[in-house]
């Protein structure tokens, strides 16, 4: 019964403190009732703390002496009854205040202004209404659940205030600037300086930040299936090595300026087996203007999101993004190779891959994705042994279908691991070597097929003669001297003609001279050996005479020429 007292007397004497806070206030904007949105930051602080304090200046004695006694269970339900009393008071008195001040904020701000005011008012309430619960609770006030009641409902109106507006909000660059004033201004600098005055803030705001993270991931994933995925490109996106040409001549044009669209190194195969160092055109604004869109969407769209999700999360956008992104390319680079040549293609994928691989390097995420997923094909020898008879329904043991069907058919968890990087590795690679390959064959391309057949009758010859060949090399049709000469003009003539025209391409897709070097390097190696080979043969099989008709490019000269073209 004194306990009930005391909790009744408490009541009275914090409701009697509100109403002379809300009077005061009325007196002070000279109105005959309260409006919450006149009262500013002045008035606020006099009358509803000072003001409030000062109304019952007997109950922080009396509150002092009930906390001492909180150990007995009477006392500490009586403390907690008291706290719940005067939250509610408190609430009471300042919602109207805090919902006035958020419609202002919604009214007449963004919602990054809405979000940095309204985290900074909030934040200023929170350690007002801290100190004056600390005020008559000295020894509770450190429990981050002694003033849920009051806080909670408070940082709820900045919930209310700001969800509808980041809900409907598509634009990435309002969200993920949203995210950064949450995370590193409100959460990082606000709050972490402010730890016990802030704790019934931060879930609030932790809870604002993950919806503003999902609608974030929400909008990049229908980012990357609208503008990667299910983009239509048209001419001029594909207008290539067109878009290229005049990039070089506006380049050209301003070479004063300086810039030779060089950029940092990166790592990419050579079209071997192992790794070199690679190099990009990423450099000046005319090797941006080059790149096909879909890459330029995707970077452009990872790098934002990047400082604003969860590492996971955005590991998982970027493994999709790159996929994407990379079949893009692929599907892009055939359709040039149709409009030009094979080398415009490969080389197009060549130097989009390249760029796509370098400017992901910087994201320290896992680019590996595990899919889960039920196999249920082996359930379909339990229903054809059913079917066929071989088990029945009606069997009284362990054979019976339902039992075999129940024990044996349970659905098996399958796991696949699939890293887009590694994906993205393997694509260029192949991009490599196949054009690497292609040169090859443009240049050298009837000394390979001479070769093939020279390997071909060889191994015939000895499998008919038991290692004893029955003609020479000389005096098949085909190995003929004057088909020997003739094939050496095609070769001594691409080597003059369509081997520059390509190493120009290259030149003009691949700004960077260390990059042209690794790809053109195993093309150098294949054309020589091509030489090498034809030249030992030329000698063992053929004579003086014959060999002075066939004017095939001695080592020296063909190293000149290869120099030459590097």
């Amino acid at each position: 019964r004194a306990l009930g007292s005391i909790r009744s007397h408490f009541a009275s004497e914090v409701k009697r403190a509100a109403a002379a806070s809300e009077k005061a206030c009325v007196d002070a904007l000279g109105q005959a009732t309260f409006d919450a949105g006149q009262i500013d930051e002045a008035q606020a602080t006099s009358h509803l703390y000072v003001r409030f304090r000062a109304a019952v200046p007997e109950l922080h004695s009396l509150m002092a002496e009930i906390e001492s006694r909180s150990g007995s269970p009477e006392y500490q339900k009586l403390l907690s009854d008291l706290h719940a009393i005067f939250c509610e008071q408190r609430l009471i008195l300042m919602q109207r205040i805090v919902e006035r001040r958020f419609a202002d904020f919604a009214r007449s701000s963004t919602l990054m202004d809405l979000a940095r005011a309204g985290c900074g008012y909030l934040s200023q309430l929170n350690k007002q209404e801290h100190a004056l619960f600390e005020h008559f609770f000295p020894h509770s006030a450190a429990s981050p659940w002694a003033m849920a009641p009051l806080l909670e409902p408070l940082c709820q109106v900045l919930y209310d205030s700001m969800r509808p507006g980041y809900v409907a909000t598509n634009d990435m660059d309002v969200l993920c600037e949203l995210a950064h004033i949450l995370k590193h201004e409100v959460l990082e600098e606000q709050l972490s300086h402010r730890v016990s005055a802030s704790a019934g803030m931060r879930p609030l705001i932790m809870r604002v930040l993950a919806d503003v993270q999902e609608r974030l991931t929400f909008r990049a994933q229908a980012f990357m299936r609208e503008e990667v995925a299910a983009f239509v490109p048209s001419e001029a996106d594909l207008d290539y090595p067109a878009k290229l040409e005049r990039a070089a001549a506006e380049e050209a044009s301003k070479a004063n300026g300086g810039s030779n669209g060089d950029a940092a190194d990166t790592v990419a195969p050579d079209g071997s087996d192992g790794a070199a160092r690679m190099a990009t055109d990423t450099g000046s604004r005319a090797g941006f203007a080059t790149w096909y869109p879909p890459l330029e969407r995707t970077l452009v769209c990872l790098s934002k999101i990047y400082h604003c999700l969860d590492t996971n999360v955005f590991g998982s956008l970027a493994h999709e993004g790159v996929g994407l992104c990379a079949r893009s390319i692929d599907a892009a680079s055939r359709t040039v190779a149709k409009n030009g040549t094979p080398l415009d293609g490969l080389l197009f994928a060549v130097k989009h891959l390249l760029i796509l691989r370098e400017q992901i390097q910087p994201f320290n995420v896992n680019f590996r994705v595990i899919d889960k997923e039920l196999d249920f094909s082996h359930m379909r020898d339990q229903l054809r042994r059913i079917t066929s008879g071989e088990l029945s329904l009606f069997e009284l043991s362990s054979m019976n279908a339902v039992m075999q069907l129940v024990t044996r058919s349970a659905p098996r968890v399958l796991e696949s691991s699939v890293d887009s990087k590694k994906e993205l590795e393997v694509q260029l690679k192949n991009a490599c070597e196949a054009f690497i390959m292609s040169v090859t064959k443009l240049t050298v391309e009837p000394l390979l097929s001479f070769i093939t057949k020279v390997t071909a009758v060889r191994v015939a010859a000895a499998a008919a003669a038991g290692g004893q060949e029955k003609r020479g090399i000389r005096e098949q049709a085909f190995a003929a001297p004057e088909r020997l000469a003739e094939m050496a003009n095609k070769v001594n003539e691409a080597l003059e003609v369509q081997l520059p025209t390509a190493v120009q391409k290259m030149k003009l897709y691949l700004g960077n001279p260390g990059t042209r070097a690794i790809l053109f390097k195993p093309i150098k190696s294949n054309v020589a050996e091509a030489h090498a080979q034809i030249a030992a043969l030329l000698d063992a099989e053929y004579s003086a005479e014959d060999r002075a008709s066939i004017t095939l490019k001695s080592p020296a000269e063909l190293g000149d020429l290869l120099e030459a073209l590097s």
